[in-house]
């Protein structure tokens, strides 16, 4: 029987072996390593919606506009607002609902009131403040503030600001949709600098 060698054979076999090799790799920058890490990504932190009156259900012509902005606490137990609008008059009240757009929910938080009805004029910061699970309310009370974020994180809540001029009938035009008069589907967005 005749042995032979074809150079490099060896460190050919040596490289074939090491590529077959089973157990997980211990550095950091591996792409084993890098998709167990991307697995265990933190939840969302910040969320946003752009309120129009298109969106509610029934849509509204109006000229309002609304931005609400929220921020999860880094041990998930407060959860940070600020609601800005414009254009609109008569606001008496803001909340959050859950429901997929399209749909009118329950409120389950209030952001806003209510006040008195036939406040004239809102431009700027409507409101701002925290939530907590002993804020929740309607199917969500007593429920943890874990639930009202998974709602946000699946886009399944929404955010409306309702307004009313204090002069009967009702829903009459911009200033006077009790029922809501802008909304916007809160969703997830980039980290806040």
């Amino acid at each position: 029987m005749r042995r032979f060698t074809v150079p490099g054979t060896l460190a050919f076999v040596s490289m074939v072996a090491a590529g077959c090799d089973r157990t997980p790799p211990t550095d950091p920058r591996s792409s084993l390593a890098l998709r167990m890490e991307a697995d265990q990504a933190p939840a969302p932190k910040n969320f946003v919606a752009h309120l129009t009156g298109a969106n509610e259900v029934p849509a509204h012509e109006t000229r309002g506009v609304g931005q609400i902005k929220l921020q999860l606490s880094d041990d998930g137990t407060e959860l940070r607002y600020r609601l800005i609008s414009s254009n609109i008059d008569n606001v008496f009240m803001a909340h959050i609902h859950v429901a997929p757009a399209g749909v009118n929910g329950p409120i389950v938080a209030f952001l806003f009131g209510p006040v008195a009805p036939g406040g004239g004029r809102t431009d700027g910061v409507l409101a701002h403040g925290t939530i907590t699970a002993a804020n929740l309310i309607g199917p969500l009370a007593g429920h943890p503030l874990s639930d009202l974020v998974a709602a946000l994180s699946d886009g399944g809540a929404y955010a409306n600001v309702h307004t009313n001029d204090g002069v009967p009938p009702t829903n009459t035009g911009p200033g006077d949709f009790p029922g809501g008069e802008i909304r916007g589907q809160i969703v997830v967005a980039g980290p806040t600098p």
